[in-house]
């Protein structure tokens, strides 16, 4: 059970970066780095190091800038799922649940944090400044929590789910009523 909601912790960090929650958990890993990851472990460790790092500082800085933001819900929308899937896999090696559920489970995770965000992006025109600095200190935390803490990483990625689930039922009512940026009285139908 600890090491599913540690796979739910790390999915739910990818959910909010991508390069920045698999270069924790390559740090974390000691002089191994990604040699128990699937996928990154194939990869020249110091090439994926430089890269990770290389991505991990866009991240943080393109998060700060609306052009920024929109590249990067692009690309963060389109790995998420694969990404949240190697992080689930990576945490829950030692259960006796099948990887794949793992896989697919963390994976899913990920991708509704993802589409939540990429919601609220498009509702604000744009995350707030103190939102990209609360998403980075987040990330970090649930990698660090999913390896010392998994209850409360686990517990903290499923209360994450719980509020996407529900702002994600408040934008859609948004766009229900027809209250979009332009044309305020305009209903949608599809």
């Amino acid at each position: 059970m600890i090491e599913i909601l540690s796979a739910l912790s790390a999915s739910a960090a990818t959910g909010i970066r991508i390069a920045l929650p698999l270069l924790c958990i390559g740090i974390l890993h000691g002089h191994d780095l990604w040699s128990q990851v699937p996928v990154l472990s194939r990869i020249y460790p110091p090439f994926l190091l430089f890269l990770l790092i290389a991505w991990s500082v866009f991240e943080i800085f393109a998060s700060k800038k609306l052009t920024g933001q929109r590249i990067l819900q692009i690309i963060q929308l389109l790995l998420s799922p694969v990404v949240g899937a190697i992080a689930g896999i990576t945490c829950a090696q030692a259960t006796e649940i099948p990887l794949w559920i793992v896989a697919i489970t963390g994976g899913t995770i990920a991708l509704v944090l993802q589409l939540v965000q990429v919601g609220w992006f498009f509702r604000l025109r744009g995350l707030p400044v103190w939102v990209a600095f609360i998403q980075d200190g987040l990330c970090v935390a649930l990698v660090f929590l999913a390896f010392d803490a998994p209850c409360q990483g686990g517990l903290i990625a499923l209360s994450l789910l719980w509020m996407a689930v529900r702002s994600s039922r408040y934008w859609y009512n948004w766009y229900q009523t027809g209250k979009l940026p332009g044309n305020q009285y305009l209903r949608i139908q599809l």
